[in-house]
């Protein structure tokens, strides 16, 4: 009993033995073999390796994939002009040097990313402070990317790491620049719609006494127009009547009596006080009327 008891000890001692000699190596990472406190070998090539059981040797295992550093505070830049913009970045690395990267920076990353922050917020800031608004904005924006990029490549290589990409995510004025942008792009609508509607005023008022003065212009044709058709109606009428009046006179003498009643008697109130007898009545009277004086006629 004691026999196989020693033996599965054995076996177990040498099943742990070999499995702390041996370790996985994946795609995505740098497997690193410490000896004795000393970097002995950097393992690139993915697959199951061999080293020597702790504490002889250890394994230390860094990401090679591509790390993402993003700015860690917006801190304003001033431009050529002396404007101040708020600038957001983000830079794309790996490690390639792993030995490189663990004397400078050990095994975290955190470190690394706490000390290339500065120098690339250092490099954004001498490209954007020889530019101006407009380029940082707009005409050399990606210059200013490239030109970053280079300065960090040669800084790199300090900390056994490649810088694959630099990119400026936000550019923006800072809030007291904003606030006076906004006042001034506010001041300069406000100018354009007070154009605009003293023009549009202008030009209505312009209309409109176009309109008064055509209007004149056809009241007056047309009044005109009128005048000379009632002249020409009142001539024809006077010939009419001379020609009317020429044939039988006793009928013009009676027309004209019953004008006469007619412009004389227009509403019912009208009173006029005159002699019955008179030639005025002449007409209203038949050939055997009494002369007498009558009451006066309404």
């Amino acid at each position: 009993m004691n026999r196989i008891v020693s033996v599965v000890l054995g076996l177990l001692i040498i099943f742990m033995v070999a499995s702390s000699t041996l370790f996985v190596v994946d795609q995505r990472q740098f497997a690193v073999v410490y000896s004795l406190g000393e970097i002995k070998e950097v393992v690139t090539e993915p697959g199951l390796k061999f080293k020597l059981p702790p504490p002889l040797q250890n394994v230390i295992f860094l990401d090679r994939r591509i790390q993402t550093l993003d700015s860690p505070d917006t801190r304003p830049i001033f431009t050529a002009e002396k404007k101040s913009l708020v600038i957001d970045w983000l830079v794309k690395w790996r490690i390639v040097d792993a030995k490189q990267f663990i004397r400078n920076s050990g095994t975290s990353m955190r470190n690394l990313e706490t000390r290339l922050s500065p120098i690339v917020q250092a490099a954004l800031n001498e490209e954007v402070t020889r530019r101006t608004v407009r380029a940082v904005l707009a005409t050399e924006r990606e210059k200013v990317m490239n030109d970053v990029r280079k300065r960090l490549e040669e800084e790199a290589k300090q900390f056994g790491i490649e810088i694959v990409d630099v990119r400026v995510k936000r550019v923006d004025f800072s809030p007291t620049i904003t606030e006076s942008v906004y006042n001034r792009m506010k001041s300069e609508r406000s100018r354009v719609a007070n154009e605009l509607r003293a023009t549009g005023a202008a030009e209505g008022e312009k209309i409109k006494a176009d309109a008064d003065k055509q209007q004149d212009i056809i009241l007056a044709e047309a009044y005109r127009d009128a005048q000379k058709i009632m002249g020409e109606g009142d001539a024809k009428a006077s010939v009419l009547y001379a020609e009317a009046f020429g044939r039988d006179p006793n009928f013009a003498q009676f027309y004209r009596s019953l004008e006469a009643y007619r412009s004389s008697f227009r509403k019912k109130s009208d009173v006029i006080v005159v002699d019955p007898s008179s030639d005025f009545f002449k007409a209203m009277r038949g050939a055997g009327a009494s002369a007498a004086p009558a009451a006066p006629r309404k």
